[in-house]
Parts: structure tokens; sequence; C-alpha cells
């Protein structure tokens, strides 16, 4: 498959699909069910969901939690603390570890160009009050910066809680609207609990307590990974060619618990389900690290291990899933990693590409709503 290009995952789609805004309801989304066996397509709700997993299937959940990684600064430099010298956004990416302990931030700049290492940027609270301020101590490509933030007085917990005040739901440029107050709910998922990501597993959106009790009560076992969603899964594809792809990396933890609930799915011959793309990069990872750390006479393909890390792994059609038996997802961007991915488990080689174009010129033509706040797909 190293012939494929980017625009080979091309396609067309209406601007007024993009979904702007969540549906109604929190679990009234319709639902698109794909057959991997035949690529037979059904309409239907995300509210059927429950009917249509099996007693015994595993369900994975990613329980990461949105934090409002969108803020507004004023930067001034360092030699004159005093004078501001513009507006600019921060998109808080991911925490960088530092040896000495300091808060330093991975983050796009917006507007970047101008803003240099040693610029101090200065982030206002809503009465004016400085309520964070950061020091860009490296420049990358793309916008990309690293930022020290000053210490915030307080429990260790108390930058967050900074942030819960002054910055926004990092809602995805194809939402053309700011952030409402609503977002704070509604970008996030009802399982959300482990805090790093700066955009919602929107798989996860669908769901609602009661949707998540009718599937326990219906003999599906559920289990939870964290992956803390970033550029690996969002940054736009800068090459031609799928063979010369590489994202960026992403951290995930995979619990014990979790991995023996793989482990005994597997070996017993029960369905693995991802609920999204993040669950599946996950668990795959999981998967190939076990391999990695397996005795060269030990067969161990299908066999997660306990594991915390990162991953920049790259799910392309042509892969060998380990885990993963049935995908709940929601619709993707045109030329993203994440098609790519619900491409290659939709079916073998170009096969699961026709597919999924195929799926997505029925869901165009039935009006389906697209992207993040949109509806969603369940192949099995």
């Amino acid at each position: 498959m190293n012939d494929l290009s980017v625009f080979d995952f091309n396609y067309d789609l209406p601007e007024d699909l993009i979904a702007q805004e969540p549906p109604s309801e929190r679990g009234s989304s319709r639902m698109l069910v794909m057959d991997r066996a035949s690529g037979a397509l059904r309409d239907d709700h995300f509210a059927s969901l429950p009917s249509l997993l099996r007693p015994g299937d595993l369900l994975v959940l990613n329980d990461s939690r949105v934090i409002p990684a969108r803020l507004f600064a004023h930067r001034t430099l360092v030699r004159d603390r005093e004078t501001p010298t513009g507006r600019i956004e921060v998109m808080l990416v991911e925490p960088v570890p530092d040896p000495a302990g300091a808060n330093r931030w991975r983050a796009l700049v917006r507007p970047g160009r101008k803003v240099s290492i040693g610029e101090r940027l200065v982030f206002p609270a809503a009465n004016g009050s400085t309520a964070l301020e950061a020091v860009v101590v490296e420049r990358g490509q793309f916008g990309e910066r690293i930022l020290e933030f000053a210490p915030v007085p307080g429990p260790t917990d108390a930058f967050f809680a900074v942030l819960d005040q002054i910055g926004h739901t990092p809602l995805p440029p194809y939402i053309h609207r700011d952030d409402a107050d609503a977002d704070r709910d509604r970008y996030q998922t009802v399982f959300a609990r482990e805090r790093g990501s700066v955009a919602a597993p929107t798989a996860g959106l669908h769901f609602t307590p009661q949707i998540l009790n009718a599937l326990t009560a219906n003999g599906v076992e559920i289990a939870r990974i964290t992956l803390h969603v970033g550029l690996g899964t969002f940054a736009p594809l800068r090459v031609d060619r799928v063979s010369e792809i590489h994202l960026h990396r992403e951290r995930y933890t995979i619990s014990a618990a979790t991995a023996e609930s793989i482990n005994n799915a597997k070996r017993e011959g029960r369905r693995i389900v991802p609920v999204g793309t993040t669950v599946v990069r996950t668990l795959e990872a999981a998967a190939l690290a076990a391999s990695a750390v397996a005795a060269p006479d030990t067969k161990i393909d299908s066999k997660a291990v306990p594991h915390s890390g990162e991953t920049d792994i790259f799910i392309s059609p042509g892969f060998h899933f380990r885990i993963a038996s049935a995908l709940v997802t929601n619709f993707h961007l045109p030329q993203s990693s994440l098609l790519m991915l619900v491409s290659a488990f939709a079916g073998r080689e170009y096969t699961g590409l026709d597919r999924i174009l195929s799926a997505y010129q029925h869901a165009i033509h039935e009006r389906y709503r697209f992207f993040s706040y949109g509806d969603c797909m369940f192949i099995q």
C-alpha cells in the first residue's frame, strides 16, 4: 500500500453538513452501520448500540478529559515588562517534562511569526489582572513554542484551576463560532476522568449514563484506557504519500485491569470494540509493545500489557489489527490520518478505502452530520 497518496483519501463534503453544534440531546445522533464482511450499510441511531453489541463484548472507552486549552495573551518583551506588544492566541498541546520541575508546555501560538524566544506572555483574568505569565523558551515550526509558566500559588492543581477560569474549550477550527458555556459539558464525554486532552475523543460524546447502563445490563463489559489527544490526531498532513506520514507522539496509559480484560476477551473469542480511533491506536500500540518484549518463540500477537508511555503509531490500509474487532467512530476529515485508520479497519487494502468512501457518500446523500459534533458509524 506504499503507493497510496494522501489525495486518495479525499472526498467532497458540503459545508452545511459540518455540525456546528452538538445534537439537542446527547445520545440522539444517527449511526451508519457497516458490515466488514460485505461492506453493506444500514441507517440506524446511536441509541440502538446496546442491541447491536453482544453479551460478552468488551467495549473500551477513552477516559481522557479535555482541558480548556485555548488561551489569549498579550506579548510583552522581557526587557520591557510593562509594555504589551499585541494579542495572540495560545493553544496548549501537552506538558513538557522538565528536570528542574518547571511548568513547561508545548503550545501553538497564532500569529506566531513574531513570537520569539525570551518573550513574556501575560494571560489576563476577566477583571484585567494577570492570571498567568509565561516565557517562550523554545521555538519550533508551524507556530509551535515551548512556554514556561510562572508558578501559581496554592495547591498542586492551582495552575489547572486558573485554566478553568480563563481558558476556552478548544473547539476544532471547522466549528466556525466562539465556544459557549454549553461546550464545557458537551465537548466532554460523560466518562471523562483523566485530565490532559486538547481535543475530545469525539466518538465517546454520544454516550449517556443511560446507554452505558443499558450496555452493562445486556452483558457488555466496559473497560477504560487513557490517551491524551494532541497534535498526533489532528495535525494536518504535510506530505503527499501515505508512506511518508509521521504523527506526533501522544501519551497513553493501559491499566493492569484493562490489559487483563483485553487478554481474557481475546482468549475467550469475545469481540473487543474500541470507541473511537484514539482507543484503536492505544490498543494496537499496546499489542505492538507486548510483541516487542516477548521472547522470539512466544506467540503474543494478540496480547496487551499494562503500559504507560507515548505512541506515534500510524494505521493505514494494509495494517494488521491485533486487538480491535469492531469500531464505534465519528466521520473524519478528508485526507486525514483518522480517515486512513477507519479505511484500514473497513477492509483489506483498497477494499477498505473504497468501502469507507462509499459509506461517506451514502452519509452525505442521507445528510448525516459530520465531524466532532456530528453523527457516527458502527463498523462490525
